[in-house]
């Protein structure tokens, strides 16, 4: 098993480091257009191999996609990231092009690998390489509503006092501020909903706090969070390389789940070694599945800034 993770930035970096760690390939290419910085973290990572007792074969490169050939799953996190006030969307003009570019290098040399999509603003970029590289949509996935659902449990956890580990609550729809969707009324702790601990005020201010979960961070780091992002995209890895059929809210193409088309969007799927294999439907209530609506149509118009800026 090969892996290749684009972009050795905190993101791209903690993303390897778990990979590494899970011994989920037997070699892991870093890469990044920077001379010699994902050489310096492939170093470092492999540095710590004996101390945690992994044997995956961790190397870094400056942008030769000749080193990632024949990968299984290749993770894209390049791009700039996030400065405090900046909106995810803000992000498109520049990383789109980046995400374009980079897809189409590694298809050349891994043309079997599955996509795994990190980059900003996250269901754009999905939607960019399901189109530029002409994939079976199986094959690419974005990570954003891994990201979100812990950030979600966080929340909730911190409001209940209780471990994580025994909630299921999920967030669907866009990797946005404005666009993503905690599922409050279907969260639970050990099965039990959570609306019989917390108020509907106190849900209502969890959902919210979920939301800007991503721009809280960025205001008190003055930069993108990465820890949690990186050990989403290694979790989504996991599941790929594992065959694990593990039930992820991700970000892929739809066509008539949900009750939309030609884009691509977060919601619950299984995750196995051909990619993402099944859409799961929820049975939305109204209100839920307007506020679907919405965020599809939020980013749908996001999409379109694409003709203006790629090729």
């Amino acid at each position: 098993m090969k892996v290749t993770v684009v972009g050795a930035g905190a993101v791209g970096a903690t993303c390897a480091d778990n990979i590494a760690r899970k011994e989920l390939a037997e070699e892991l290419v870093l890469v990044d257009i920077k001379e010699g910085f994902a050489e310096g973290k492939a170093m470092d990572i492999m540095q710590t191999a004996s101390l945690l007792g992994f044997d995956t074969r961790v190397v870094g490169c400056t942008n030769d996609y000749k080193r990632t050939a024949n990968s299984d799953v290749c993770v894209i996190t390049s791009g700039i990231p996030r400065k405090p006030g900046m909106t995810r969307e803000e992000l498109i003009g520049t990383n789109a092009k980046i995400v374009e570019t980079v897809a189409k290098n590694l298809l050349e040399h891994s043309p079997n690998a599955i996509i795994v999509v990190i980059s900003n603003p996250m269901d754009t970029m999905t939607y960019l390489a399901l189109k530029a590289t002409g994939l079976p949509k199986n094959r690419i996935i974005g990570m954003g509503g891994i990201l979100d659902s812990a950030r979600f449990k966080y929340f909730l956890q911190q409001a209940m006092q209780c471990s994580p580990n025994d909630l299921h609550a999920t967030v669907i729809g866009g990797h946005g501020d404005t666009t993503m969707i905690p599922l409050t009324r279907l969260a639970t702790l050990a099965g039990i909903p959570v609306s019989n601990y917390l108020s509907e005020e106190k849900l209502r201010q969890v959902a919210a706090d979920t939301m800007v979960g991503g721009a809280t961070l960025t205001k008190l780091l003055g930069t993108s969070a990465w820890y949690a992002p990186g050990a989403a995209g290694a979790a989504l890895v996991e599941s790929i390389v594992r065959n694990e059929k593990k039930v992820f809210p991700c970000c892929v193409s739809l066509e008539g789940e949900y009750g939309q088309n030609d884009i691509c969007l977060g919601v619950p799927v299984v995750i196995g070694s051909n990619g993402w294999e099944k859409i799961i439907e929820y049975k939305l209530n109204s209100e839920e599945q307007e506020m679907f609506n919405k965020s599809a149509d939020a980013v749908r118009n996001m999409n379109q800034v694409l003709d203006t800026i790629v090729a």
